[in-house]
């Protein structure tokens, strides 16, 4: 886990995020909720969820495991399978609302436009198929350029491509190493081939869910610098799904944190790090070392995240929370603060101390 720096300088920030980002963003989530049935009743694991892409931008989905962060964006991607379900709320990628394509449509959008990278690159990718493989499939699927040629020279261009592909994103020797199989590579070498599959088509979006899990610091950094190398080289925008809240204050422009389900806080990276509004951000903060101060310990957030079956409306953070009131026992709106920060807390008006 990453020490998180100090906000204090204006300008650190600004060194990472684009000049300017257009209004329109590139991806607009209102309202998402998604469940799934258990034998006890639905578990609702994405409530009410809304945020904002821009384009170009980087944004930060932080949280525990159990939070929703990974469920939210399998629920854009159309990836939540039967039983689980998604029951309301509108995802628009440019202006379109993916909810209402067909499969066949989402499978035209999966990869060209919007590209997802999973948790455990080893698991995610076939160990029975090799590399090339696996890159010349989506290649084949989703490149116009690719489709549109005779077949015979459809299969030679996507190779070509693969092979691009692998450089691109730092394979020594992709000649040699196209033919291997997932199992020949280290951790570190299966994200790149795991973001070069991704990136194969140049996708308007990249959710990067948990790239950096297992590891090694070197190699984290390796991984994340890349990411943020071909976010400004092919001008994407990229969501970066992590527990890591030091990595967030490095690499993005704009930070949502989850609890439970939901949104419970979101706005600039500085505003949210540098001036958290919610009980449980702060927790987060509180349990990530810092560099400026080391003889600080680190303290762990108290209990765990709710039963979410048959949850009463309250505050979901009301069990674990140490400056909870009367008025957190029933549903909490977001609340907007002072610029584009919102908080789900009755106390996000007057900030908390």
């Amino acid at each position: 886990m990453r020490s998180i720096p100090a906000f204090n300088n204006p300008s650190m920030h600004a060194q990472t995020a684009p000049a300017s980002l257009p209004p329109q963003p590139v991806l607009r989530i209102r309202g998402l909720c998604t469940e799934f049935p258990t034998p006890r009743g639905p578990l609702p694991a994405v409530q009410d969820v809304s945020l904002d892409v821009p384009v170009g931008g980087c944004v930060g989905i932080v949280g525990e495991s159990g939070s929703g962060k990974s469920v939210t964006f399998a629920s854009v991607m159309g990836l939540v399978r039967a039983p689980g379900r998604v029951t309301a709320g509108q995802v628009w990628l440019d202006g379109t609302d993916l909810r209402t394509l067909d499969e066949a449509a989402m499978r035209r959008v999966r990869g060209k436009q919007i590209a997802m990278t999973l948790q455990d690159a080893l698991t995610a990718l076939n160990p029975s198929l090799t590399v090339e493989h696996q890159l010349v499939e989506v290649i084949l699927a989703h490149d116009d350029d690719v489709s549109t040629l005779p077949w015979w020279q459809r299969r030679r261009r996507a190779r070509t491509r693969a092979l691009e592909m692998m450089a691109l994103v730092g394979i020594p020797t992709p000649e040699t190493r196209l033919q291997d199989y997932p199992h020949h590579f280290s951790g570190g070498m299966r994200q790149r081939i795991m973001i070069a599959i991704a990136l194969a088509c140049k996708p308007r979006l990249l959710i990067a869910d948990e790239p950096t899990t297992a590891l090694d610091v070197t190699i984290q950094a390796q991984v994340l610098e890349l990411i943020a190398s071909l976010r400004q080289s092919l001008g994407m925008s990229v969501v970066l799904i992590t527990h890591d809240l030091g990595v967030v204050a490095e690499r993005c422009d704009r930070v949502v944190v989850m609890y439970a389900g939901q949104v419970v806080e979101s706005g600039t990276t500085a505003e949210v790090i540098g001036s958290p509004r919610h009980p449980y951000t702060r927790a987060l903060l509180r349990a990530t070392p810092r560099v400026e101060d080391l003889a600080q310990a680190v303290q762990p957030i108290a209990g765990t995240v709710p039963d979410m079956v048959d949850f009463p409306a309250q505050c979901h953070f009301l069990e674990r929370c140490t400056q909870r009131q009367d008025a957190c026992h029933q549903h909490i709106a977001l609340a907007f603060a002072p610029g584009t920060h919102q908080a789900r807390c009755v106390l996000a008006n007057g900030g908390l101390s």
